[in-house]
């Protein structure tokens, strides 16, 4: 049996996202990295994933025909400011902004240059999105070392390929995904995967499977040079194989010299330290450049 269409979105008042494509001639485009989900429970559940939304400011990245807009607004969302670079999508757009008067701005740009600090409003603000595959890592990287910290989200509620978001939310117990990704993801915040959502809720069905992320900020980061840490957790997994005394001497700096303030063995592999060790890393590599 299947499950009860979600109450919020199954009496909005809007036409079904089916139609809304069909109207306004949407197909899905590979080269903006779509996939449009028309699923009312999995953009319910997705909206619920991301808490209480009354009195929040919610940013949706790419909502296409803006099924997952709906979902947000229909839950309470107090604003939401949807990022979409696609103009055969603006018309769709429009008219779930007429149905819910003064709740939803649309910018039109591309997510990885729009800046929407102009219109947060006073009170939280947070990120929900079914991100494009193709801009996807870029942009967690960017809301990850946001200057300054906190940043202006209180959450990210985020999807992603499975296998990217295996690799966010991993550590040294999990050698295989943890990465840089990784280390920039739990510096800052604590990440954990939600639930998966498969291919065959999509259309058109991609052949992997996508998993909702959400990551909480910390108030607290360990302090840390952002550039740094960046360039010496790249340095150490782009050759993940060789021990560090190996791999960070591309950094052009004694690799001891880093490994000593850290207490972390030459011998180490990149995948055997934690954030913790990657941060003292980075301190060192900061005040020697």
């Amino acid at each position: 049996m299947s499950p009860a269409p979600d109450k919020a979105l199954a009496f909005d008042g809007l036409p079904p996202l089916r139609e809304v494509v069909r109207t306004h001639g949407l197909m899905a485009m590979k080269s903006l990295g779509q996939n449009f989900l028309f699923d009312l429970n999995l953009t319910g559940r997705i909206a619920r994933a991301a808490g209480p939304l009354e009195g929040v400011t919610v940013v949706e990245v790419g909502p296409g025909p803006g099924g997952l807009t709906r979902a947000l607004l229909a839950h309470g969302a107090a604003q939401v400011v949807a990022i979409e670079r696609d103009q055969r999508c603006l018309a769709a757009l429009a008219e779930i902004a007429a149905h819910y008067p003064g709740r939803l701005t649309v910018i039109e740009g591309d997510a990885l240059e729009a800046d929407v600090t102009p219109y947060l409003g006073k009170g939280p603000a947070r990120i929900v999105a079914n991100l494009p595959y193709n801009v996807a890592t870029p942009l967690l990287v960017g809301w990850l070392t946001a200057s300054p910290w906190p940043s202006w989200w209180d959450s990210l509620t985020l999807m992603f390929q499975r296998e990217v978001a295996e690799r966010i939310v991993a550590g040294p117990s999990k050698p295989k995904d943890y990465g840089r990704l990784a280390v920039l993801a739990g510096w800052r915040t604590e990440a954990s995967i939600l639930f998966d959502v498969p291919g065959s809720a999509f259309v058109p069905p991609p052949k992997v499977t996508s998993s909702i992320v959400r990551l909480v900020p910390r108030a607290a980061p360990l302090p840390c040079a952002t550039r740094a840490l960046e360039v010496v957790a790249q340095a150490a997994f782009g050759q993940r194989r060789k021990m560090l005394r190996q791999s960070l001497k591309s950094l052009g700096v004694d690799p001891m010299a880093l490994l000593e303030p850290a207490g972390i063995a030459p011998t180490a592999r990149a995948e055997e330290v934690p954030v913790a060790g990657f941060i003292a890393m980075a301190n060192a590599y900061a005040g020697l450049t």
